[in-house]
């Protein structure tokens, strides 16, 4: 079972509107549907540069932690037509980016991976542009 974070997400305008056409185009899973859906229904949305600079969006690099291993892993979200595995950047809308889209350094979220829950911890978001 997917759990999303508890707390609201922030988003820019154009993030939301992404998720949105994700959903709608059944690009996710079911289960991960229902949660992005419950997420954008409290997700606040801003503009871009009213977004904080600890909130999880496109073009940033986000180190988290695995709360059971404590391994640390670092994530370089782009936008989806940008994402190259040479250049070691992931998609927004790839799992990992949606589980972690919205929020900030501090929050703890729970997510499904290939029917494996993790928890983990975002310590660091750093904006590449």
């Amino acid at each position: 079972m997917i759990q999303e974070a508890q707390q609201e997400i922030l988003l820019t305008t154009g993030i939301y509107d992404l998720i949105k056409d994700h959903v709608r185009r059944k690009k996710a899973t079911p289960e991960e549907e229902e949660v992005l859906l419950k997420q954008l229904k409290k997700a606040k949305q801003v503009t871009r540069k009213n977004l904080p600079m600890d909130v999880v969006t496109v073009d940033a690099e986000v180190t988290i932690k695995d709360t059971l291993t404590n391994e640390e892993e670092i994530y370089t979200f782009v936008a989806p037509d940008k994402a190259k595995r040479r250049n070691n950047t992931e998609s927004i809308l790839s799992t990992m980016g949606l589980a972690l889209v919205g929020c900030k350094i501090g929050d703890v979220i729970h997510w499904n991976f290939n029917n494996q829950e993790k928890q983990m911890e975002i310590i660091a978001v750093e904006r590449l542009a």
